[in-house]
């Protein structure tokens, strides 16, 4: 899937995505990833939502984010309670979609200058 090229004025955007594979600005990228409007992190330690921990989304926490996209690999797949009311209880708003749908979702609301992360899982 390719996507716009004019995604709004961040420094990391969100070219294509394919499963197994994200391309950033003109970078493909094979590993979980986090990305900001300002920053990115290549190598996003978990691979799976079955690997995600409450010290990975502390990771997610840093970028200070007002929204974050979590993004679960091919398929949409909720994680465990607990995880969720971790971002939550700061009152940070949390969208679970696959990870396709995440990649147009930041694009989108990075278009709007919004201050969003992507958590991107690649499996």
């Amino acid at each position: 899937m390719q996507l716009n090229q004019d995604q709004g004025s961040g420094t990391y955007h969100i070219r294509a995505y394919e499963p197994g594979k994200i391309t950033v600005n003109s970078k493909q990228l094979s590993h979980s990833l986090l990305i900001a409007p300002e920053r990115l992190l290549e190598h996003w330690a978990p691979t799976s939502l079955t690997e995600l921990t409450m010290e990975h989304l502390d990771e997610v926490l840093e970028f200070q984010p007002q929204i974050i996209i979590l993004g679960t690999g091919t398929r949409l797949v909720f994680p465990p309670p607990k995880l969720q009311a971790h971002i939550l209880q700061k009152k940070i708003g949390l969208e679970i979609m696959d990870t396709r749908a995440a990649c147009r979702t930041y694009s989108l609301l990075m278009a709007e200058q919004r201050n969003v992360v992507a958590a991107l899982l690649i499996k």
